[in-house]
């Protein structure tokens, strides 16, 4: 099976070239976003009030094809937010995702809970965008990144005030975790053949630094799973494709947090 992830780099490496010739940097720094103080999705997530969900917009993904075409993106995030949504996740990758850097600006302008740029970040000049789009956490995805790259953009991130949700597969990967990540997220799902193992979450779970956020991504289908996972100390809980697939994800999202709400 091809490497999917390699793919998706590649590509992105050339994305960004691209873009960077079409938007400068400057150009970035003067968009009227790029001032806003960014919300904590670290503390967005240790609120009691709130679910611990980062609740994900995405229209599509390499594995599945087409997820989603029918919604948009006010009906959905404005629901997810209203039914107790710690944070949300917009994906912003066009060719793989069908998503936009427009459709996280539509979010922010709805919504005042922390979003979380879904994207493939290898470069400065992205952390850039999601600061002048209205994000207020970046993923950086270790299993495509150097120790060393971790470290540069996550500082960089910093600087801007942006928060760092770093992507762990596999307890070495852990090793990349630095001052500068708040949020570490367990995927379980493996983005080399996209096959999905619940079990890693809590595997990994004891493995994660002191002092860090555990999120959980990936393969969450039951709000039984959740106290599952809070018992393994996670504290957010990152899921996208369970709500989109459905026909009305703002419904479906709305059903999952009564049942949680009544089982806690």
């Amino acid at each position: 099976m091809k490497n999917i992830l390699n793919e998706i780099v590649a590509h992105k490496q050339t994305e960004v070239a691209a873009r960077k010739t079409m938007r400068p940097a400057a150009e970035l720094e003067q968009a009227p976003w790029f001032k806003r103080t960014p919300l904590s999705l670290s503390r967005f997530l240790q609120d009691p009030a709130k679910t611990g969900i980062i609740a994900e917009f995405k229209r599509r993904s390499p594995s599945k094809g087409l997820i989603n075409g029918n919604v948009t993106v006010q009906e959905v995030t404005t629901a997810y937010t209203r039914y107790g949504a710690a944070g949300l996740s917009v994906l912003t990758d066009e060719k793989y995702f069908g998503g936009s850097s427009d459709d996280l600006q539509q979010a922010r302008t709805l919504n005042n809970i922390p979003i979380l740029r879904k994207d493939f970040v290898i470069d400065e000049y992205q952390i850039l965008e999601a600061k002048a789009i209205g994000a207020d956490v970046i993923l950086l995805i270790a299993e495509c990144l150097t120790a060393a790259t971790v470290a540069r953009l996550a500082k960089f991130a910093g600087g801007l005030g942006l928060e760092v949700l770093l992507e762990v597969h596999s307890a070495s990967q852990l090793e990349k975790v630095t001052d500068d990540v708040q949020l570490v997220g367990v995927n379980n799902r493996d983005l080399t053949t996209f096959n999905v193992d619940f079990n890693r979450s809590c595997e990994l779970a004891p493995m994660i630094p002191a002092g860090k956020i555990k999120v959980a991504e990936s393969g969450i289908n039951d709000p039984a799973a959740i106290a599952t996972l809070q018992q393994a100390g996670f504290q957010g809980f990152l899921i996208g494709e369970y709500f989109m697939k459905q026909e009305n994800p703002a419904r479906a999202f709305e059903s999952f947090v009564n049942t949680l709400r009544l089982n806690a």
